[in-house]
């Protein structure tokens, strides 16, 4: 009985460590959030400059105040259908942990909605949909009144080789 109350005590301290403010966004009509410590700015859509030989999620680069930053489309990352940008379209330049430091990109989304603070309790742990599903960029499920927000883990959404690739890009 204290064994099970003691795995209890380290799913909410994790669910707890989880809670926090998260800018929320829509892709495909699914609502999403990335914690807000990871956010640098938002964007409206901009001339994207295309790199070639890169991968198709991959839409080039931009030059945000003489920085060139990497964009990618998290519906093409996601392997949803692309959409023509509409003016709700943005660009979300996020900063995640690369192999040289921290690198700074950018991530269209379809609309960007809200900033939401998300307590422990409302966050579950992403289900499981078997061995061949990757949900590694996956943070967790918050529930929310109107349905359950998907919380990315945006370090993960990308992995060590993609990462590499966009650093060099820029």
């Amino acid at each position: 009985m204290e064994e099970s109350a003691e795995i209890m005590g380290q799913a909410v301290r994790v669910m707890e460590e989880k809670e926090g403010k998260y800018l929320t966004f829509t892709l495909a009509e699914e609502e999403y959030g990335i914690g807000i410590l990871k956010i640098k700015e938002i964007i409206g859509m901009m001339t994207i400059t295309t790199v070639p030989q890169t991968p198709e999620f991959v839409k080039g680069v931009i030059n945000l105040r003489g920085k060139v930053i990497p964009v990618i489309d998290l519906r093409l990352r996601f392997g949803m259908e692309s959409m023509d940008y509409t003016e709700r379209t943005c660009i979300i330049v996020v900063e995640i942990d690369g192999t040289s430091g921290t690198v700074q990109i950018g991530i269209v989304v379809d609309a960007v909605s809200e900033v939401l603070n998300i307590s422990g309790k409302d966050i579950e742990d992403t289900p499981t949909f078997g061995t061949k599903l990757n949900t590694d960029y996956i943070l967790g499920m918050a529930k929310m009144e109107e349905g359950v927000k998907i919380l990315l883990d945006i370090d993960r959404v990308l992995n060590g080789k993609e990462i590499s690739l966009l650093e060099k890009a820029a």
